[in-house]
């Protein structure tokens, strides 16, 4: 566990940049194997923009890295933090600085971003994806990487993760999305099974339906037990999930750069839930 914390800490932007692309990769090449749904799509089209606003994502969070690393190493100086707080082995250490921050920069960031309009009409660029699958992972408007980035650092800073418990919640973080994310199909009985501990792919799949109470559901990103623990687990026919949003059902739009760039300055529109449920 030691040696795996020390890499972490001095993890090279290289090895970082090589597990990004080749997470986009694999699942991308998968999908041509095991797919869930046969987009009639093409799928180089379909990933620009959402290639771009992985592109903007990076941007943003290695230009406000120092951020975590001063606020990391300011706890380590200072025993400040939840886990320094704590007596543990270095195994539940590590364990334990990525299931919380997993909690607050992940799930809490999440689920606070459906719950609070400004903050809905930004997420949405990623909910007004039509063909979700591996690409689908970063889809983020430049201003919700920042938002998300602000959870992380508060959690680093509340939990007192050192920067490599924070670059190992990064890289794993990385993964697990591009996972949830992929259109892929696993056998049932494995995707139930993996939705014990980590987001599968169906599980998340759900949060992607275009209607409520679907879409405020499955909100985790590594760790499926913080939606289990707070009544926010949800199950759905996989077969039957349509993506997108039915207040922004227009796809064309939903996949132009400039579209996506302005549309969380449109007017908030109520979304509608489906009958017989909510």
């Amino acid at each position: 566990m030691e040696a795996i914390l020390n890499y972490f800490e001095t993890i090279p932007s290289s090895h970082r940049s090589i597990l990004l692309v080749f997470g986009i990769t694999f699942f991308w090449l998968l999908e041509g194997v095991v797919p869930l749904f046969k987009f009639n799509y093409k799928k180089w089209r379909h990933a620009l923009p959402n290639l771009f606003f992985t592109l903007t994502t990076v941007i943003i969070n290695f230009a406000l890295a120092f951020l975590l690393l001063k606020t990391a190493d300011w706890t380590a100086a200072n025993n400040f933090g939840i886990i320094n707080w704590l007596t543990l082995p270095l195994w539940a250490y590590i364990i334990l600085g990525v299931l919380l921050l997993d909690f607050i920069g992940a799930y809490l960031a999440h689920l606070v971003e459906h719950k609070v309009k400004p903050l809905w009409m930004i997420h949405l660029v990623h909910h007004t994806d039509h063909n979700v699958d591996t690409t689908t992972a970063n889809r983020h408007h430049p201003l919700e990487s920042v938002i998300r980035f602000a959870f992380t650092l508060f959690g680093v800073y509340l939990i007192g993760t050192p920067i490599g418990i924070v670059m190992l919640y990064q890289s794993m973080s990385l993964v697990a999305t591009q996972f949830g994310h992929a259109n892929i199909k696993l056998p049932r009985k494995v995707d139930e099974v993996l939705s014990w501990v980590i987001v599968s792919p169906d599980m998340h799949k759900v949060h992607h339906h275009y209607k409520l109470p679907y879409t405020d559901s499955n909100y985790g990103n590594i760790f499926a037990i913080w939606d289990r623990i707070f009544g926010t687990f949800m199950k759905f026919d996989r077969e039957a999930i349509v993506y997108g949003v039915d207040t922004f059902p227009d796809e064309k739009q939903n996949g132009s750069i400039a579209g996506l760039l302005k549309q969380p300055f449109h007017k908030y529109r109520k979304p509608t839930t489906m009958k017989g449920e909510g």
